[in-house]
């Protein structure tokens, strides 16, 4: 179990935790298409990102579409079979008999270079409510555009979740912005650095990410806002971008190589595609509804060949 602890701040890695949970014979029809469930098993679960508010009812699926199997509460698997809901919010492990897909998806150290995953827990904070898109809505003045730092209740869609999810079981390293923010030198360390949806960053860490040599820009609509963090008061606040201070101020770093329109909005990636910039790559589609699918293992053999 590791910990990061930073200024009362309190950065969570995968912690695990055992969990039983069964289903009756009369609850093994499908939620959806393509969909299974399996009966009473026990397994070791990440729960660092807190996405429930409790552990209790969880249930257990498989998708012929998934390279991972999910766990989530029942009312959840409910509302995803009612289109209510995104495959976001949901704990992904391992399916055993995709062992030798895993082994050519992995990470490895003795082949590859040194890679690190950019964890994107400031933009995570900025999606909390209230917070800065309650003031977008005009629902609230600029007092919601400074948000307590503390540890995250959960990360989502808008933070990258199942992406990181997918890159932890695969073997990769990952740190959080706000550990870039307190070391920027810490990228000196990697050969290959992956964004993921880091919207909202420092104007130390876009230095940082934009003078590294070989960044992976894996989310559009990366580096958008700035935001400065104050430890002495534990918290963040939005400087500049999206819109603020002035309307017509849309990236916030103005910088040239902002992709989030159109591309932010893309999250089916039917087409998507690397291109290439001064230091590194990017990609033309939002993949977080891509990674864990089938048809997202191109993507992920494609990231080990930069």
């Amino acid at each position: 179990m590791k910990k990061v602890l930073l200024s009362g701040m309190i950065v969570g890695v995968f912690l695990v935790s055992i969990v039983t949970y069964g289903i009756t014979s009369d609850q093994e029809n499908t939620i959806s298409s393509g969909v299974k469930k399996t009966i009473d098993r026990t397994v070791e679960i990440p729960n660092d990102f807190q996405i429930f508010s409790n552990l209790k009812d969880l249930r257990e699926f498989e998708s012929d579409n998934e390279i991972f199997r999910g766990v989530a509460p029942q009312y959840y698997l409910n509302d995803i079979s009612e289109g209510k809901a995104k495959h976001d919010k949901m704990i992904l492990l391992k399916k055993p008999q995709l062992s030798e897909l895993y082994k050519k998806l992995q990470y490895d150290e003795n082949l590859e270079k040194k890679i690190v995953i950019v964890m994107p827990t400031l933009t995570a904070l900025a999606y909390s409510e209230p917070g800065f898109y309650t003031y977008y809505r005009g629902e609230c003045d600029t007092s919601c555009l400074t948000i307590p730092l503390t540890y995250l209740p959960f990360l989502d869609f808008q933070s990258s979740v199942k992406t990181i999810q997918v890159f932890d079981l695969l073997g990769y390293e990952r740190i959080s912005d706000i550990e870039i923010d307190v070391n920027p030198d810490i990228l000196k360390k990697y050969d290959k650095v992956v964004l993921l949806h880091s919207e909202y960053v420092t104007k130390k860490m876009f230095d940082v990410i934009t003078n590294h040599p070989n960044v992976i820009y894996l989310f559009p609509n990366a580096l958008y806002a700035e935001i400065e963090i104050n430890y002495d008061e534990n918290s963040i606040k939005l400087i500049r971008g999206h819109g603020y201070p002035d309307q017509s101020i849309l990236n916030g770093f103005d910088w040239q190589y902002d992709n989030t329109r159109p591309y932010e909005f893309d999250t089916d990636c039917k087409d998507w595609e690397f291109y290439e910039i001064d230091n590194g790559y990017m990609l033309n589609c939002y993949p977080e509804n891509l990674i864990a699918r089938k048809t997202g293992i191109e993507l992920l053999m494609k990231l080990k060949e930069f």
